[in-house]
């Protein structure tokens, strides 16, 4: 009789070994953050400044792995594709997300993606060589209207925020650059101090060393009021561009699908890791200030940036090439 009930004892002893697996706390394994740019950018300043302290809160060794390529698609669908389990992150704007697919044939949407929340808000500078040819904004605006095409201008990529700022720039101002394309800020800074281009339109977080020393100078900044880090660079509007406004939002995301209780997990501590002191006060030396929201929060953002960029697509500026 004893017998009989040995199969049935030894599945309730199997399940009940289980359980405690099943309903192991998030999370069990290291974290990946994917930056779907170049080292040294932005993105990748924000997301190495508060790896470590998203570790220490979450417990788990969090690592940055940067794709860069294709203005962040590829990061962007590599993090679509992963498993829903809030171990594969992608650190983004919303422009990777909502502008990219509007220009080229991407294998996500917005739809793709469960938001977690804001890590910063970052304003975007006209920078140019130290030692080069523009010594302020007005000179620049100058040469790009007299000579249409030929100042050279270097974003981090297609569909990025730089490139739709220097989108706006060129409507605003009524002028036209030649615009090039990079992988990255890092990359198109290097040719910008080694004089392959004129002028770059970055996030200060990726151009602040460089302008602090000297070798790179800001021309304008590009938000609606001047830079508490920059307080003697102008904005486009005193330049005259009239209403003219662009900054960075960075944002953290999971795969689709992910679990509430994870998305939640993950929210909490990206909250607790931009309260930590050290962490304000670096993101802000780089000018990159954090900036913590809800996961519906940053939805909202990046559903107004969708909007934006559907009605700027069918002016047909913006093109993949």
């Amino acid at each position: 009789m004893k017998r009989r009930h040995l199969p049935a004892l030894a599945l309730a002893l199997a399940a009940a070994w289980a359980l405690p697996a099943a309903a192991q706390k998030f999370p069990q394994k290291p974290i990946t953050l994917v930056v779907p740019f170049a080292p040294g950018g932005n993105l990748d300043v924000v997301a190495r400044t508060l790896a470590p302290v998203l570790s220490q809160t979450l417990g788990q060794p969090v690592i940055v792995d940067n794709r860069a390529g294709a203005g962040g698609a590829i990061g962007a669908s590599y993090v679509a594709r992963a498993q829903p389990d809030g171990y594969t992150l992608l650190v983004s704007t919303p422009n990777a997300l909502v502008v990219l697919p509007l220009m080229t044939k991407t294998s996500y949407q917005l739809d793709s993606f469960s938001p977690i929340g804001l890590m910063a808000t970052t304003p975007l500078v006209i920078a140019v060589r130290g030692q080069g040819p523009y010594k302020d904004i007005d000179a620049v605006l100058s040469a790009a209207r007299s000579k249409p095409g030929q100042v050279t201008a270097g974003h981090a990529g297609p569909g990025t925020t730089n490139h739709v700022a220097l989108l706006q720039l060129e409507q605003a101002g009524k002028l036209s650059l030649n615009a090039v394309p990079y992988k990255g800020s890092a990359p198109a800074l290097t040719d910008l101090l080694g004089g392959q281009i004129d002028l770059v339109v970055d996030q200060l977080t990726s151009s602040a060393a460089h302008i602090q020393s000297g070798t790179l100078r800001a021309v304008a900044v590009m938000s609606r009021e001047r830079d508490p880090a920059l307080p003697n660079v102008p904005t486009l509007r005193e330049a005259g561009l009239a209403n003219f406004e662009a900054t960075t939002a960075t944002g953290l995301l999971a795969p689709a699908d992910t679990p509430q209780d994870v998305v939640n997990a993950l929210n909490a501590a990206l909250r607790k890791a931009l309260n930590d002191d050290a962490v304000k006060r670096r993101l802000v030396s780089v000018g990159s200030p954090g900036q913590a929201s809800s996961p519906d929060e940053w939805l909202a953002t990046l559903k107004k940036e969708e909007a934006s960029a559907a009605v700027l697509a069918k002016t047909g500026k913006l093109r993949a090439d």
